[in-house]
């Protein structure tokens, strides 16, 4: 009967706009599970709660944020109950979708999306098994000599290898919406920001990696990928490395990533570089 009444009140309270007057106790928040909330903490660390400079909102239940999401280009739902996801979902839902994903902790993104999904759905793909992996030591393997940063001069050579990217591991043409212009800006802005990782033969990218996110304390890789022609020769693992290392050992943080349960060939890889699973991710293409 307790829990029925919380779920209540919590619902009828819904989820509230967070600014300013909420920022210790959004820090606390995010400092709870630094690794899975390192997009978001990211984002704050970088701009503030300012919805505009944010790039999105931040949604908040009860007093002390036993709820907390993050809504912008993606939903990322890092914690809350039942109530809270019902919550979140309700102010969703009273908006236009702007989100092209949920993503975050597991429990939370499945439990948001079923409430989201009669009205949402069908989605295009989800992804409920997805090791949120950490390491926070130099790996274990060598890193690539030749993997660097991507320079500004090189955008033209690497774009070619991130839609390649993309489309392999999304399904869909990053420039099908509006010619490619919003994800060539944000390609762009890694690159500018130093955390674009490639090694290059000639013209050609053969290996590349991104920090998507980087935190005051964890820098999250993504879209690790290697040219199709130069698989099976250990480009991935040793390239991957050295992302590691630039991130441990130059930029003082934790590096993590998350990957697809089923591809075990990854997590192969990545167990040896030495990752550590640490939590479980969920992913909703809507």
């Amino acid at each position: 009967m307790v829990s029925g009444s919380l779920d209540g009140v919590l619902r009828l309270a819904g989820a509230r706009l967070l600014d300013e007057r909420d920022e210790v106790a959004i820090r606390s928040a995010i400092t709870v599970d630094p690794v899975a909330a390192c997009m978001v903490a990211a984002r704050v660390e970088a701009t503030g709660l300012d919805p505009w400079r944010l790039g999105g909102e931040l949604w908040g239940v009860g007093s002390r944020l036993s709820g907390l999401c993050f809504s912008g280009a993606n939903l990322i739902p890092l914690r809350g109950g039942r109530a809270a996801l019902r919550a979140f979902a309700d102010r969703a839902l009273r908006r236009r979708r702007f989100c092209s994903s949920l993503v975050g902790p597991a429990e939370q993104v499945l439990g948001l999306w079923r409430e989201l999904e009669p009205i949402w759905g069908p989605a295009r793909d989800i992804r409920p098994d997805q090791p949120l992996l950490a390491l926070p030591t130099s790996p274990r393997l060598s890193p690539d000599p030749l993997v660097r940063r991507v320079r500004p001069d090189d955008l033209e050579r690497y774009l070619p290898a991130a839609i390649a990217m993309f489309i392999e591991e999304v399904g869909i043409d990053p420039r099908s919406e509006d010619g490619g212009a919003s994800y060539r800006a944000r390609v762009v802005e890694l690159v500018a920001g130093g955390r674009a990782f490639a090694r290059f033969d000639g013209d050609e990218v053969v290996f590349k990696a991104e920090i998507g996110a980087l935190s005051s304390r964890v820098g999250q890789i993504q879209g690790v990928w290697v040219h199709p022609d130069h698989r099976g020769r250990g480009l991935g693992a040793h390239g991957t490395a050295a992302v590691v290392d630039h991130l441990v050992n130059r930029l003082g943080r934790t590096a993590s990533l998350y990957v697809n349960g089923y591809n075990h060939v990854a997590r192969r890889v990545y167990e040896r570089i030495g990752f550590q699973t640490v939590g479980r991710f969920g992913t909703v293409l809507v």
